[in-house]
């Protein structure tokens, strides 16, 4: 078995629920963990047959419009425990505002200010439903993951805000 990437290691998480499709996954992984560890339909199609050639996942039942659900395998499981356990390394921000926010200076000042009043607004709503979250949350580590999703929506409004109107 090969190490687990954190895409794998998501899906492998979201099966533990139980079998899904593809689009389950993307659905499940958007609502879980989609403001911190974003997973697209193309990795997830990439990483499903993948993970059944490491045995780590099995077909499941066939589903309407050719859909095929996918089962974790007890390999899986084991897999999903041992890179749970295993030493997390650097975590790498990957945000499409800071990268447009560096090449800003290739849009005009109407596109920049475009750009910087779309981001209020998503990272405003982000705010709104992080609080719902911590709010609804029913353990510590649920609590505790909508709790940096307030912080890191207030950081991202804070970055805007410190962006001179011009």
């Amino acid at each position: 078995m090969s190490e687990l990437n954190a895409t794998a290691a998501a899906l492998l998480g979201l099966l533990q629920d139980g079998p899904a499709t593809g689009g389950q996954l993307v659905a499940s992984a958007e609502e879980r963990f989609g403001a911190f560890f974003s997973v697209t339909r193309s990795q997830v199609y990439r990483e499903l047959p993948a993970l059944a050639k490491e045995g780590l996942v099995r077909l499941g039942k066939q589903g309407p419009r050719s859909s095929q659900q996918y089962a974790i395998t007890a390999a899986g499981k084991k897999a999903f425990k041992a890179w749970l356990s295993s030493d997390a390394g650097p975590d790498h921000l990957r945000s499409p505002l800071i990268l447009r926010l560096v090449n800003a200076g290739s849009l005009t000042a109407k596109q920049r200010s475009t750009l910087i009043e779309s981001a209020r607004a998503a990272y405003s709503q982000e705010l709104d439903e992080a609080r719902a979250a911590v709010k609804a949350a029913d353990d510590p580590y649920t609590k505790a993951v909508a709790e940096f999703g307030q912080a890191h929506a207030r950081a991202a409004l804070k970055l805007v805000d410190a962006i001179p109107a011009s």
